[in-house]
């Protein structure tokens, strides 16, 4: 008789769900799959909704595909304890947490959407690629270069007989093309006329997907630009600790933030301070304020640690999305100049001040706190102002290489 219970309760089961997979390496529970016809479908949130490549996480969390804008479409095909594994396409597949979705009931299979005729227009600060579609489909984008690129890969849309209108107001924007990758891959290039990414933000106005991108400044010198810096932790968020000295890393991040805030200021240049004192911010409520201030670019102060005491020091840069990585290069390259052992360039960082794609943006690892030599240094203010001035050096620099690209 429990033989025959324990069968029913499983061909029961198995009607609502396709299988059991059992996830290999560390992760011992199970994926919850939902069956290939069924019809489950959320949709996000927030404006910072993101999307995982994975289960695999550090410290900073899951690796992120990029974010995507609120009430975007989402498929649920499976479960694993507080994720939703979502489908893009018949091969690729992202998770997100259920906490930044909500359920839609209204949705039914099957589901085709196609595209209608966009345009690319532009004004005094932003070009605009404008694509209408029927429904507010998920997206990812990436940058490449040479030539300078912004790829958006729009998922669930197929390619209708179209068109695109491309008007002479558009500035950054040298030509935009598609093309149907794949089966509800549709994708958008939009090439640019600078070598040096600048910025863009994707988002949703209705069910138009708005492609914004920023303008490079005419003016690519300190005084002209408007710096957010920011100081990495703060408040109960502590950070790193001194090895012998037991001083926090937010201490020495805010120090050195404020030196480099007057440095900029020296050269002309206009600051936006994401803290100005020991005060506890998240990450997420920082790259808000720092959406809608709208930089010319971020640089993000942190000091570093690492369980070995005695061989992993110096000092490094970050940065997440390609276009980026010449701004991080030139602010490492001034800061080795201090003599200073060289840690790396990081890039594909999962930090969270790394991700925005809308202003280019560097994370600086100054120094390995849990290092007795590095520890040292740091500890001494004029060594802290050194550094701030290095990296006011290094952004410098950067804009030299811009403005040599673009003669």
């Amino acid at each position: 008789m429990l033989r025959f219970l324990c069968l029913s309760l499983f061909t029961c089961l198995s009607y609502v769900l396709s299988a059991q997979i059992v996830v290999p390496s560390r992760v011992r529970d199970t994926i919850t799959a939902f069956r290939a016809d069924s019809a489950v479908f959320v949709r996000t949130k927030t404006p910072l909704a993101y999307l995982n490549y994975g289960l695999g996480e550090d410290r900073l969390g899951g690796a992120k595909m990029g974010y995507i804008d609120s009430l975007v479409l989402l498929r649920v095909t499976g479960k694993y304890k507080d994720l939703y594994r979502v489908r893009l396409t018949q091969q690729l597949s992202a998770w997100i947490p259920q906490t930044l979705t909500k359920p839609d009931t209204n949705v039914r299979l099957p589901v085709q959407y196609l595209t209608t005729s966009w345009r690319v227009s532009g004004d005094a600060r932003y070009d605009y690629v404008s694509i209408p579609l029927p429904e507010r489909l998920p997206y990812l984008s990436h940058q490449e270069m040479k030539p300078s690129r912004i790829v958006v890969d729009i998922f669930g849309a197929t390619a209708n007989t179209n068109w695109i209108t491309q008007l002479r107001s558009a500035k950054e924007i040298e030509q935009v093309d598609y093309e149907q990758v794949a089966d509800e891959q549709f994708r958008v290039v939009i090439s640019l006329r600078h070598a040096q990414h600048w910025g863009y933000r994707i988002g949703y106005e209705g069910r138009r997907l708005v492609i914004r991108v920023t303008h490079q400044p005419e003016k690519l010198r300190l005084r002209n630009l408007t710096i957010a810096v920011d100081a990495g932790h703060g408040g109960s968020n502590l950070g790193a600790r001194g090895l012998r000295s037991g001083q926090f890393e937010k201490e020495f991040n805010l120090s050195i933030a404020r030196h480099l805030k007057k440095e900029l200021e020296r050269k002309g240049a206009k600051v936006i301070m994401t803290r100005s004192n020991d005060t506890l911010i998240s990450n997420t409520d920082r790259v808000l304020r720092l959406r809608a201030l709208k930089p010319d670019l971020l640089i993000s102060i942190h000091n570093n640690a690492a369980g070995d005491t005695t061989k992993t020091r110096g000092t490094g840069t970050y940065y997440k999305h390609l276009g980026y990585r010449p701004l991080s290069q030139a602010v490492l390259e001034r800061l080795l100049d201090m003599g200073l052992a060289e840690y790396g360039n990081v890039g594909r960082f999962n930090f969270a001040l790394n991700s925005p794609t809308e202003y280019p943006n560097v994370l600086v690892e100054g120094l390995f706190l849990s290092h007795p030599y590095d520890e040292a240094l740091i500890l001494e203010d004029s060594y802290r102002k050194k550094m701030a001035v290095q990296i006011r050096k290094g952004v410098a620099d950067w804009l030299k290489q811009v403005r040599k690209q673009r003669s």
